[in-house]
């Protein structure tokens, strides 16, 4: 049995979020900020009421552990330019990317990313995968919109382990 290159990215995705879907589900509203080491990243309230996260264009060291909280904006982030990109849509920059909070509107937002995402998939033909997409990487790096597929794929499947351990490691009783 054969598959297009779009539907086995396809697949590896509703498979990679049923995987998520599993953390999703069980996340309190206090896993998002709950600071699981002394060195870590996470949002801040600011003062016109949205949420900043942690930043650094070099990465330090050592490296911050991401609370839930960070990670799900980071998420929300990516794809949303991803998203962006695929559209033909100049994305807004990392920092007009708002956090909604902790618990029910922050899996609603990735859910609602989830279907943007899974909708443009549905529209493309696998020729459109072929189409150059210079985002995650600059444009001379001459790579495809399979390839950011492929990307939007592996850093979900990243990203959603990272929170689902954090959450299992809070649920077992660890601070």
């Amino acid at each position: 049995m054969s598959s297009t290159r779009l539907e086995l990215l396809r697949w590896q995705f509703d498979l990679t979020w049923s995987l998520f879907e599993y953390h999703l589900e069980r996340l309190a509203s206090d896993d998002f900020l709950a600071e699981p080491a002394p060195v870590c990243w996470t949002l801040r309230p600011s003062d016109d009421g949205n949420w900043v996260p942690d930043w650094a264009d070099t990465e330090p060291d050592p490296v911050p552990v991401p609370t839930i909280a960070w990670l799900s904006w980071h998420i929300g982030w990516w794809w949303t330019v991803a998203i962006d990109h695929v559209e033909g849509r100049t994305p807004p920059d990392r920092t007009n990317i708002h956090w909604p909070g902790g618990g029910e509107p922050t899996v609603s937002w990735l859910r609602e990313l989830r279907t943007s995402w899974t909708a443009l998939l549905g529209r493309l033909t696998d020729a459109d995968l072929d189409r150059p997409v210079a985002y995650p990487w600059p444009a001379e790096a001459g790579l495809s919109l399979a390839h950011l597929a492929g990307w939007v794929n592996a850093e979900l499947m990243k990203n959603a382990t990272e929170i689902g351990q954090l959450r299992m490691i809070r649920a077992a009783g660890s601070p």
